[in-house]
């Protein structure tokens, strides 16, 4: 594996590095560049020969060998254009291969809080389309710039044998195309690092206007979400419109360039051969060696704009490389191992972003091994933030949280969730079997042990009836299911990954009260022998708690069991009355 420095190494030196592990095919593909590069520059040369020897003396075998070599060369050519065509982009494939797992296993790293602030439409641009501009770059990009360096200097150096005159006024014209070219290719640049900035945003509009089709549609919404998208693909337009001016120019450039050498090496070389410095099968010669680096001269100029995209697909993908995860494990961390689940949440702060108003303030809070204990209060108060910050998805800003009297901070974050199991309100299933869904909790879990969940989530006997049983396809996350379903797949994928300590957050909130009813055995089965933690919305479902903690404004402002707080007449009991006058 390479290492690579992405807040010191240039651009330059990240991209070569994923060439190491590849090295191979991209010999392959030089040397073959290399092989055709030479086949172009031998044609030319070759019919010199012919014009000045071998025709005039009326040479037949020998011009007639000549051409059968040229057909053999051309034969080659072609067999050498395909492997640097075929085995050129697997090299480039696999590059953007390397690049877009590293890309997404650095994304694996980032905390929570990088994907609240980051749409996942751009983050999918990124990891796409932007990559094929690389992809293109690593293929086209060395080969194009070996094959039409060859090929050029090869040409020149030939040409100042032929007649020098000429060959240096050729030289001269091209330091002054190149140079056109560059100030054409650095607007060009410019124009498309916008436009990529303007296609991850309308990926991720057009990611948010599917995902919500279905409210779209609820709200008869659709025209307001086609007048989005319009005002997304107006701005798309804008910045491809100011992209293809920039190409124009750079194109009409480079097309100026390309037909006024020919001209000019007519012009010069009739008046050379006028004035009896030159001879007109030399100008042949020139005319054709003009046309063989044309094309590697286009070459260069398309691989400007080859460059430019690239280049700023490569900028973007270094961008997000170098942001570091703001959550890492320690130099020392260790396995949190042999769990038996006492939590110890001391004197915790906390707020999502610096300078903001404190979510939780100095919360104090002890869960003995395998003791249930809910945490309730009105929407806004900590709940759910309270039990983010067990699992470590976010870092406290003051005090600690301890598992078995170890920091959380202190224990590789793996370990951390491998023993905590979270099911939340609004469940997540992949757009998958009902089998591969539930296995998600262990994934080299047998179909027996997936089985065996699934009845103890109570959810085997619908598994069953549906005509696919367990290979039934759930939709994108889980919308051909009904949401009692998607609650207790969610669950059974718990059962399956066993852990010691479980998160329950609102997990029945959304469900009528006869799929709550059964969802909560489901519950009280998989609560048995852990370490429970549950946010509830609806105070019916937690009074059997050991305790009950209510958070109001990111403070703890009671606790004790059902019966004691409602003695106390305080914010539970009003939460608990109000909840029964509305039902």
């Amino acid at each position: 594996m390479v290492k690579r420095d992405f807040h010191r190494d240039g651009l330059f030196k990240i991209f070569i590095s994923y060439f190491k592990p590849h090295v191979g095919l991209f010999v392959l593909d030089m040397a073959c560049a290399l092989m055709i590069a030479l086949v172009d520059l031998a044609f030319p040369y070759v019919s010199r020969m012919c014009l000045y020897e071998l025709i005039p003396g009326n040479m037949y075998g020998a011009f007639f060998a000549v051409i059968a070599v040229l057909v053999a060369a051309y034969l080659l050519r072609s067999l050498l254009q395909f492997v640097v065509t075929y085995w050129g982009h697997e090299f480039g494939i696999l590059v953007e291969a390397d690049i877009r797992e590293e890309l997404f296993t650095h994304l694996q790293t980032l905390p929570v809080s990088f994907f609240d602030k980051n749409r996942t439409g751009h983050l999918m641009s990124r990891l796409t389309s932007e990559l094929f501009d690389i992809t293109e770059l690593a293929h086209h990009g060395p080969e194009d710039i070996f094959i039409s360096g060859v090929t050029v200097i090869g040409a020149i150096a030939i040409l100042f044998t032929v007649q020098w005159r000429l060959a240096l006024l050729m030289l001269l014209l091209i330091p002054i195309f190149l140079a056109v070219v560059s100030v054409n290719r650095i607007r060009l640049m410019d124009t498309s690092r916008g436009v990529k900035k303007v296609t991850a945003s309308i990926n991720a509009d057009i990611e948010s206007s599917l995902s919500g089709m279905r409210t779209a549609k609820a709200f008869t919404n659709e025209r307001e979400e086609h007048d989005k998208f319009e005002r997304a693909n107006d701005r798309f337009r804008g910045s491809k419109k100011a992209q293809y001016k920039a190409m124009g120019r750079f194109h009409a450039s480079l097309e100026f360039f390309m037909c006024i050498m020919p001209v000019t090496v007519i012009a010069y070389g009739g008046y050379l051969i006028m004035r009896g410095q030159m001879d007109y099968r030399d100008l042949i010669t020139f005319t054709l060696y003009t046309s063989t680096f044309i094309n590697p001269i286009r070459k260069l100029a398309n691989l400007s704009e080859m460059l430019v995209n690239g280049t700023a697909g490569l900028s973007r993908f270094a961008e997000l490389m170098r942001i570091d995860p703001e959550l890492k494990d320690k130099p020392d961390a260790v396995e949190l191992e042999d769990v038996r689940g006492e939590i110890d949440v001391k004197n915790v702060s906390f707020s999502y972003e610096r300078d903001e108003t404190q979510v939780l303030r100095n919360v104090s809070l002890h869960v003995s091994p395998g003791e249930t204990v809910a945490v309730v209060g009105p929407s806004g108060g900590g709940k759910t933030t309270l039990c983010s910050l067990i699992p470590r998805f976010y870092d406290v800003d003051e005090g600690s949280i301890t598992i078995d009297g170890l920091d959380v901070r202190d224990v590789t974050q793996s370990s951390l969730r491998r023993n905590i199991g979270v099911v939340q309100q609004d469940v997540f299933l992949f757009a998958d079997s009902i089998m591969n869904n539930i296995r998600y909790g262990r994934p080299g879990a047998t179909d027996e042990e997936v089985a065996q969940a699934a009845k103890r989530a109570e959810i085997y006997d619908d598994i069953m009836a549906m005509p696919e049983g367990f290979e039934t396809y759930v939709g994108e996350r889980g919308v051909l299911l009904s949401g009692g379903q998607k609650q207790r797949i969610s669950i059974a994928r718990i059962f399956l990954k066993d852990p010691p300590v479980l998160i329950l957050d609102e997990a029945t909130s959304a469900l009528d009260s006869v799929t709550e009813a059964k969802i909560q055995r489901a519950f009280d089965e998989l609560s048995r022998g852990r370490t429970t933690v549950i946010i509830a919305h609806r105070l019916s479902t937690v009074r059997a708690a050991s305790r009950i903690l209510v958070i109001r404004d990111g403070v703890i402002t009671e606790e004790g069991t059902h019966a004691q707080l409602l003695a106390k007449n305080g914010d539970y009991a009003r939460l608990y009355n109000t909840q029964n006058l509305h039902m």
